[in-house]
């Protein structure tokens, strides 16, 4: 089974205009227009069995509007093979009754974006929310790293990580992006072997950007192959989650790359979808049936 841990989707009225418009910030090209559809074509192509959608939330004040249409999707995404988390804002109020609702309603897992968010991973009000829904029994994900868009702030740095791991220890925790996009050395020496996983998300190259970056050149901050098996192995196989933040990188050549990367077969599996299996059905939501 190959699960992509890490994807997004937009509503059909707005996908492509939102894909549009993000792809220009950051100056990249997308591989779908973002719609659920163009992932399910995606997902078809390259043999990926189940994919996670993670939405992000910007302000308080969309907790509850999005995933409550989330919610009001989820048997359309699921006959799309789609797996939807929640998203959440730590300026929710009612964050803790949200959270409680999505578990109750099967919602495994939670997504985070400190960049968007303009909150550092480190802030209190960031740091109450995760080990909400870690008491929840829920998987938390989050945006690690420099953000492609974002380049002169890390929201969430390794050494944000490492306070987080020390203050609240959450539980089902995932680092997206290789534990921290662009930040690789710092990664493999402090951040791999801790507990928690990572998910492969926009960290194995090249990328094809619009033009040069004068602030950055992107393509640089991709892990080489060498680095990245070096990586996961150094982190354990059996805590790196295949992903790999559609559409902003294509599944199948996502999956070619991770298929002809020097691992095991053991490994292998692992990574594309064994271990993302034992996460999404070992939360306090109950578990998922991924055999339809």
């Amino acid at each position: 089974m190959i699960i992509d841990f890490h994807t997004h989707i937009f509503p059909d009225k707005i996908a492509p205009a939102t894909v549009k418009h993000l792809a220009g910030e950051a100056r990249i090209h997308p591989f779908t227009d973002g719609s659920a559809d163009a992932l399910c074509s995606s997902m078809t192509a390259s043999s990926v069995d189940w994919s996670v959608n993670l939405p992000v939330m910007t302000s308080g004040g969309q907790v509850e509007k999005v995933n409550a249409s989330l919610l009001k999707k989820r048997d359309l995404f699921k006959d799309k093979h789609i797996i939807c988390f929640g998203g959440m804002h730590p300026d929710c109020q009612d964050y803790r009754s949200i959270l409680r609702w999505l578990r109750r309603e099967g919602v495994v897992g939670i997504k985070l974006h400190p960049a968007y968010m303009c909150i550092d991973l480190n802030d209190p009000r960031m740091m109450r929310l995760i080990d909400a829904i870690s008491e929840e029994g829920l998987i938390t994900i989050i945006h690690a790293g420099i953000d492609i868009g974002i380049y002169d702030h890390n929201y969430a740095s390794v050494d944000h990580v490492l306070q987080l791991m020390k203050e609240v220890a959450p539980d089902r925790f995932v680092l997206a992006h290789m534990g921290n996009w662009g930040c690789w050395d710092q990664v493999e020496s402090d951040l791999a072997g801790a507990p928690l996983w990572m998910d492969t998300a926009f960290s194995i190259g090249p990328i094809t950007p619009f033009e040069e970056i004068d602030k950055k050149p992107i393509a640089s901050e991709m892990l080489s192959d060498e680095d990245f098996v070096r990586i996961c192995r150094k982190h354990g196989t059996d805590r790196i989650l295949f992903a790999t933040d559609s559409p902003w990188a294509e599944q199948e050549t996502y999956v070619r790359k991770i298929s002809d990367l020097p691992f095991t077969e053991e490994e292998r599996s692992s990574i594309l979808g064994d271990n993302a299996e034992k996460l999404l059905q070992g939360t306090a939501a109950g578990p998922l049936n991924l055999m339809g």
